[in-house]
């Protein structure tokens, strides 16, 4: 009797795992908004599989991100999303605000939610904070909604791009008695660079040329002069290059301005200061010569 009461019993449970599906197999979203929800639940959990089921990986697929960031195709947006998972200890993403309209096989949403990242763990752990504001089409395809493209942006207001009349380098070797000298700052050390959404480290000679840890990332200065820093930079990891304008602070411990591209890609006709944004250079370590010099 013992062994067909048992026997019932694995049946029952061999009948159930059948019917929940395969375990940790979340359950398709029934409409658009769940399948938004979905995302940002994903996003959240860094759940790299349930993102890749519920967007489309069309090669044409463009999205657009904060940082005039944009994405064409599934590997680039899969491939900083990796990045993105590496580099944070946990997100919380909350959403504020979501409107979802539908009109057949399309449907398209405006949403606001708070993109909040926490990097480092216990007394060394960062919280950042990102307003976020987000529109997205997707389209109905064999009965599973999918996202095809969608565009992001701050819902902080931002400052304007500063535009600084050009210095030449030479300009800080002044020579004769006509007025007084301008001195050059020395750029060497180590820098913490903190961008809307990520921060990485700077190693930089004292014309403020050198290396930076994001995506491979070089930077070339070719004018300071006094508290104006502007020059150029690349990054092999993901293929692109732009130019950048810091005001430096009087003590030379940090500088803050833009950055904006002119290439992504095989895409050279970017119009200057269009896609960029703002960041936050912070002096950790200076070298011991570091000064003022003329």
């Amino acid at each position: 009797m013992k062994n067909k009461m048992m026997s019932a019993v694995w049946r029952g449970l061999l009948l159930a795992l059948l019917w929940s599906g395969p375990p940790g197999l979340a359950a398709e979203p029934a409409s658009p908004e769940d399948t938004v929800r979905a995302l940002v639940q994903a996003n959240a959990s860094k759940d790299m599989a349930t993102l890749a089921r519920l967007m489309a990986h069309d090669t044409d697929s463009v999205g657009y991100t904060i940082g005039g960031r944009r994405y064409v195709g599934w590997p680039a947006f899969e491939r900083e999303m990796l990045e993105e998972f590496r580099t944070v200890t946990r997100l919380e993403i909350p959403i504020i605000a979501l409107t979802v309209w539908t009109r057949g096989e399309v449907a398209w949403f405006a949403m606001e939610l708070d993109y909040i990242r926490y990097v480092g763990t216990r007394s060394e752990q960062r919280r950042m904070l990102l307003p976020l504001r987000e529109t997205g089409v997707l389209e109905r395809r064999d009965g599973r909604w999918l996202l095809t493209a969608w565009h992001e942006s701050s819902r902080a207001e931002a400052a304007p791009l500063a535009v600084f009349d050009p210095v030449p380098c030479a300009a800080a070797q002044q020579t004769g008695t006509a007025g007084p000298v301008v001195r050059t700052p020395d750029l060497s050390g180590e820098w913490e660079v903190q961008e809307e959404d990520k921060s990485y480290k700077a190693t930089l000679d004292r014309r403020g040329n050198g290396l930076y840890s994001w995506q491979s990332g070089r930077v070339v200065t070719t004018v300071i002069t006094g508290q104006k820093w502007q020059g150029t930079w690349q990054q092999s990891g993901n293929d692109r290059e732009g130019e950048f304008e810091l005001v430096l602070s009087e003590d030379g411990s940090q500088a803050r301005g833009v950055w904006w591209y002119t290439r992504v890609g095989e895409r050279s006709d970017i119009p200057p200061r269009q896609w960029g944004g703002s960041y936050v250079w912070k002096r950790t370590r200076a070298s011991p010569t570091v000064g003022n010099v003329r």
